[in-house]
């Protein structure tokens, strides 16, 4: 039952991070869900910005949006450069691109395997 209530805030959080990376102007924001296929996290959320400061602003957005919540990234990685900024939430991992970076990793086709998820799909 306890994995199930972190399962539900794992998700709850990533929707919520979804929408406030859309809010800041992310583009093809996209949240996947890693249960079945990972063991280091429940969530990706991989969105993109079209300059390196839309992209810091992006960051800058979540985390004092998640800060207020009282959720705190256990790590954030390339903030300086801003081309790629890793925001570690420990069930969450949240990958925002500068736009012409992000076909080069092209997480979505690396875990293609994951189900896609977003504010209307069911809980499962």
């Amino acid at each position: 039952m306890a994995r199930e209530t972190i399962q539900t805030n794992s998700r709850e959080k990533t929707l919520r991070i979804a929408g406030l990376a859309a809010d800041k102007k992310a583009v093809d924001v996209v949240a996947l869900d890693m249960r079945n296929i990972s063991t280091f996290c429940d969530y990706f959320v991989i969105c993109s910005g079209s300059s390196t400061r839309t992209v810091k602003g992006v960051s800058d957005f979540i985390e004092e949006a998640l800060r207020k919540q009282g959720i705190s990234a256990h790590h954030i990685e390339g903030k300086e450069e801003s081309r790629w900024i890793l925001m570690d939430y420990g069930d969450v991992l949240v990958h925002i691109f500068h736009q012409e970076l992000r076909p080069f990793y092209n997480l979505e086709w690396l875990w293609s395997d994951a189900r896609r998820i977003d504010g209307d799909s069911s809980k499962k």
